[in-house]
């Protein structure tokens, strides 16, 4: 067999495309063609709002972008770079890899310009003759993008089984022969078009599609097929639920002939195995053409559906079903109020009370882990099944320990900490309650793990897995050094690591090279399962740590030549390309109440309306924004589930007053000095004392008359004249939740364990939300007038701007510390930090305030060593400490 090659692609975050790789979705709403609103905005001008439509996008679970500004009253280049520049500025969106779409080859090259990472063309074919197809194609390949070919030739468009493989094998020939064009970076787009029209020409479109892919990647090497899947549904226009059934059915045996990517909105899915077998037995006859009548029996049948949806109806009756079945539908479920009656039954009937986890619960566990690895279950009903587990597993115990004939066998023993000086560990936990439910033995050292405990823990309790996580730039260092040291020691246990600012490059660039042994970067809980038992299994684990050390090793190479690509300036070229503000006109608003104010157990029903709740559904793996995720196709049910989960647990929050909120903040005069720093004068003990903030400016050469910004550009600088100000905050909604947390997990319930956890982070970011509004409205008073809903202020549409130490306009922590001295935040509220530079409670939040109407948001991006020395100086501490702190932003 031929080594796999895969496909490859970038945006700020890798794209890997494997042959195990799920179906890749590209969101098509950034294309004027697909979108009425998203073309409404290009024409308009309305770029801001034109973002959001992206930015959604990839929320709901876009792996690739397509954008086309193709329309006869759209000046299609120049609106493609603009939004392409403007992508490029924004790190959640441009993480993710883009298809440039355009029928005009102008316009691709200007995308081609503009766009970073590693894009794919959308799309060239032979149409105009082998002449430009091999001019585009030698084009494409120089900028290092992948390319879309259409089956379409100089005859016309593809619409049979057999011109499909004809120009798909003519087009392959001439771009791998001729052009040399590497075959992984190949997408054919093999014409998907509509059935049951009724037409007797159109009546193999969709089989003919599926055919022609199975027989692409069969005979052409290591290239990917991809297509628009609503066209095949396209006479079924107005009823829903059939072009539902017909997008799921049409997927599902085109994935299963090699399509691997496509276009399809995924609330217009219905889940295969939850299709109406009538209709799913009408549609299929249709889609694979079994029949003659197909068309018109599907269309009688259509008249029955039209508006139908699915009803959830609850009741016991599955209580009847034979005990197996019973404990199975608990686990499935995360039903516990019969399951400790269902195990005494079965601890009675088994031979050996360990015989009841081997089998009955093991049996439904398994259950629960293929509709979770199948995308058929989601992570808050893998977590619930597992408090049913244990609950199950803590009455059996006694039993098990008076009977010491046996011992249960587990999977394999998994060590997970968070690092030392981090203090976050939801990610972790479900994690570890994921491995759990799949017969993994977990030692759970909790946070703040000093690599020292790692160690002598993973040697005492021989772990076959050590599993790292970390929230803070600091713990990537702590990363580092453990595999160091495990490799000192001499180690061969795989290394796990995940966790927020973890990512597969920093992952290959920096700790895979320290470990010789595997090394894998796990960025979800989906995903663990899989990795730890490809690690584990006999037959697996040497193919797999292999497949890992390429990978990576071949990461860092195509790292290094990126890097080198990018243009940078100098820190004195970037400072000379600040952005500029005309201070003589600017609106400077003197604070109403100068100094320090402290708020004390603040009352958290006033922070209920600010919640924003899309972190929420995402820290659960459930991706969608709210409220929109209630109604989601896919994943709504669960979604309101959680929801309604939530509440409950808020209100008992709320009335019982579980946890107790703190804050403090403080506006200062102050202005920027030295071009990077901000000189604030504050009142300490009767005394007037000068504190300085010092920022970090981008130095990515940019196109055009954009500027290099820093935080300090946002200050008056001191030789205007212009008195200026800041302030800065911290606020806490934590105290309490550790101990809460630690009740739960006591209960063997981790469910509202970590529950608790994802609440407080929301009540957290409620209050800092909550504060900046008083800030704005009251105690500074520069935006008295404002009234914005909830959903603005989410959209961050206030005048104003409030940065964090630790987030991308200020990515260094160790700002927190001038923060800390200026407020005096543990002495007066509590809130400390680790060594690390970690706040605790973990549910705490805090940063600046910046109020003039130009401060805007922006990520740093790479910067240069003169940069790394320069602000080494500024702070007074050695290069290497600079480095340690700065250490993900620093270019190669």
């Amino acid at each position: 067999m031929s080594e796999i090659r895969p496909l490859k692609l970038s945006g700020l975050e890798p794209l890997v495309i494997t042959p195990e790789s799920n179906f890749i979705n590209v969101g098509e709403r950034t294309n004027v063609a697909g979108s009425r609103k998203f073309l409404r905005l290009i024409k308009e001008e309305k770029y801001d709002e034109a973002l959001e439509v992206a930015r959604e996008q990839v929320e709901n679970g876009a792996q690739i972008i397509d954008i086309n500004m193709d329309d006869g009253l759209i000046e299609g280049k120049e609106a493609m770079v603009k939004f392409l520049n403007l992508v490029v500025a924004e790190p959640d969106i441009s993480r993710v890899p883009i298809m440039i779409d355009s029928s005009k080859w102008e316009i691709i090259e200007a995308g081609l310009q503009v766009v970073q990472g590693k894009c794919v063309v959308n799309s060239i074919s032979l149409k105009e003759g082998e002449e430009d197809f091999i001019s585009h194609a030698k084009k494409i390949k120089r900028y290092g993008a992948a390319v879309i070919v259409m089956a379409f030739d100089e005859v016309g468009q593809a619409d049979n089984y057999e011109r499909r493989i004809e120009i798909a094998k003519r087009s392959y020939n001439i771009l791998v022969n001729k052009v040399k064009f590497p075959p992984e970076d190949i997408i054919f787009d093999l014409n998907i078009f509509p059935v049951g029209t009724g037409m007797e020409e159109h009546r193999r479109n969709a089989i003919d599609f599926i055919e022609g892919t199975r027989w692409v990647k069969e005979n052409l090497p290591h290239c990917s097929v991809s297509g628009g899947v609503s066209n095949v549904s396209f006479s079924f226009r107005g009823n829903n639920p059939v072009r539902e059934a017909m997008h799921s059915v049409f997927l599902y045996h085109a994935i299963k002939a090699g399509m691997n990517i496509g276009i399809v909105n995924p609330s217009m899915l219905e889940v295969y195995d939850e299709i109406p077998k009538d209709l799913l037995e009408h549609v299929e006859d249709v889609i694979l053409d079994r029949r003659d009548d197909a068309t018109e029996r599907l269309l009688a049948f259509a008249e029955n559906v039209v508006g139908t949806k699915k009803e959830n109806k609850v009741d016991l009756s599955w209580r009847e079903n034979q005990l197996q079945e019973r404990i199975t539908h608990a686990l499935v479920k995360g039903i516990d109020a019969y399951i400790l009656e269902d195990i005494e039954q079965a601890r009675i009937e088994a031979e050996k009370p360990l015989d009841v986890i081997e089998g009955p619960l093991m049996i439904g566990m398994n259950v629960v882990g293929d509709l979770f690895g199948s995308g058929k279950m989601f992570l808050p009903q893998v977590v619930k099944s597992a408090r049913v587990m244990k609950k199950a597993v803590a009455h059996l115990l006694p039993y098990i320990e008076a009977d010491k004939s046996n011992k249960r066998q587990s999977a394999g023993k998994v060590l997970m900490a968070t690092v030392k000086g981090d203090v976050h560990d939801i990610g972790k936990n479900i994690v570890s309650v994921v491995l759990g439910c799949n017969n993994y033995e977990i030692i759970d050292l909790g946070v703040m793990v000093p690599p020292e405990k790692i160690i002598e823990t993973a040697k005492k309790e021989n772990v076959d897995v050590i599993g790292l996580s970390g929230l803070i730039t600091p713990s990537l260092d702590e990363m580092v050094f453990l595999a160091k040291e495990m490799e000192r020691q001499d180690f061969s246990v795989p290394l796990l690591i995940g966790g927020a600012t973890t990512s597969k490059a920093h992952t290959a660039v920096k700790i895979d090279p320290q470990y010789k042994h595997a090394v894998a970067h796990v960025n979800d809980a989906s995903r663990a399962v899989t990795v730890v038992g490809d690690l584990l299994k006999e037959s697996t684990r040497e193919k797999y740590k292999n497949e890992l050390k390429v990978q990576y090793d071949e990461f860092r190479k195509n790292f290094g030549k990126r890097s080198k690509i990018k243009s940078f300036l100098s820190i004195e070229e970037a400072r000379k390309n600040k952005f500029q503000i005309n201070w003589e006109d600017s609106q400077i608003t003197r604070p109403a109440e100068l100094g320090i104010q402290v708020i004390e157990d603040f009352d958290l029903n006033k922070l209920v309306d600010y919640i924003d709740w899309s972190p929420f559904f995402r820290s659960w793996d459930l991706h969608g924004r709210y409220p929109d995720i209630l109604k989601d196709e896919k994943v709504g049910e669960q979604a309101q589930s959680l929801f309604s989960d939530a509440q409950i647990l808020l209100e008992r929050i709320l009335d019982e007053k579980l946890l107790k909120a703190k804050a403090i903040f403080g506006l200062f005069e102050a202005n920027t000095i030295n071009h990077d720093d901000i000189e604030v004068k504050f009142q300490q003990d009767s005394t007037e004392k000068t504190a300085i903030f010092r920022t970090l400016r981008q130095q990515l050469k940019k196109h055009g008359d954009q500027p290099n910004f820093a935080l300090s550009d946002f200050i008056a600088p001191k030789e205007t004249g212009v008195q200026d100000h800041i302030g800065c905050f911290c606020v806490t909604t934590g105290f309490g939740t550790h101990d809460l947390a630690a009740q739960f997990e006591k209960e063997h319930d981790d469910y509202n364990s970590i529950m608790i956890k994802a609440l407080a982070d929301r009540l957290a970011e409620a209050f800092a939300e909550y504060l900046h509004k008083k800030v704005r409205t009251q105690h500074w008073g520069y935006a008295s007038e404002e009234n914005l809903s909830n959903e603005e202020l989410i959209r961050e549409a206030y005048k104003g701007i409030r940065p964090a130490p630790g987030y991308p306009a200020c990515p260094d922590h160790l700002e927190k510390l001038t923060i800390w001295e200026i407020l005096q935040v543990k002495e007066r509220i509590g809130v400390e930090l680790t060594e690390s530079l970690a706040m605790w409670p973990a549910a705490s939040v805090s940063g600046y305030y910046f109020a003039n109407p130009e401060a805007r948001y922006f990520g740093l991006g790479k910067i240069k060593e003169d940069q790394v020395k320069d602000f080494a100086n500024r702070k007074g501490i050695g290069y290497k400490k600079a480095e340690k702190w700065l250490n993900p932003n620093i270019a190669d």
